[in-house]
């Protein structure tokens, strides 16, 4: 079968390609666009083969290539899925838990449009002074704040959080992003270092001035890899905690 027999859906991809990198990189048009929202599974292999009018061996190809990329996962017994990256306890690993593995509460307390900082600016890969949302948002546990976190979106992308009723958004952001800005978080990177609490950090905290922070820094990406968010997280150093286990 050669590329001119291929399915129509490969008219937007490059002619000079083979045949199997032009139906992945429209299928990552496809995953890019959303097309397939969190739980609905890709069409079977039969069901792609067919579109595309390419041989079974090609589209086994191409979606292996997407699974090795961390792109897709197959689930046995259920189909094939667009990753979506699992973020809902990473950042609370560092920090002393209660038992149960329950997410923690979530609150918005500033909201605002700004111009991005310089440092916000090459996370993000933005101009300096290119509009961002900006969020700070606590997470509490039993009521008490344990966590601080400083967020911000690229904007016109974030407008819908940015109009969205504050009490709509729930503790988890991720599949807000999704929601609402039909953004997928497909991989993050995370740095820690150590800080000293400011006074407006020590008052939300609920701790001193100057005290130990824990502070993690994350940059969260699109499965094409450009920066989606960026985020500060600020934990009390008295109850961070490392665990690993090596073998």
């Amino acid at each position: 079968m050669t590329q001119e027999t291929s399915g129509a859906e490969l008219n937007g991809t490059d002619h000079r390609l083979p045949l199997h990198a032009r139906v992945k990189d429209d299928l990552m048009r496809r995953i890019k666009a959303n097309e397939w929202s969190s739980g609905v599974p890709l069409p079977s292999e039969a069901q792609l083969t067919a579109e595309y009018d390419i041989s079974m061996g090609t589209m086994r190809k191409v979606l292996a290539e997407l699974a090795a990329d961390g792109i897709i996962e197959r689930l046995q017994g259920k189909g094939t899925f667009v990753r979506r990256a699992s973020f809902n306890q990473s950042l609370f690993r560092f920090f002393r838990q209660p038992t149960g593995g329950q997410t923690p509460e979530s609150r918005i307390v500033d909201r605002q449009e700004q111009p991005a900082s310089a440092v916000v600016a090459e996370k993000l890969r933005l101009e300096v002074g290119a509009p961002v949302l900006y969020l700070k948002r606590l997470r509490l546990r039993d009521g008490a704040a344990f966590q601080l976190e400083d967020i911000w979106l690229p904007l016109p992308d974030a407008q819908p959080i940015a109009e969205v009723e504050l009490d709509q958004l729930g503790s988890l952001l991720y599949p807000e992003y999704e929601q609402r800005m039909g953004l997928v978080i497909g991989s993050a990177s995370e740095s820690l270092s150590i800080c000293v609490a400011t006074p407006e950090q020590g008052r939300q905290l609920g701790c001193a001035a100057a005290e130990p922070l824990v502070k993690i820094n994350r940059i969260a990406r699109t499965h094409s890899g450009e920066a989606a968010e960026y985020r500060e997280s600020y934990g009390l150093a008295s109850s961070f905690q490392y665990e690993v286990e090596i073998n």
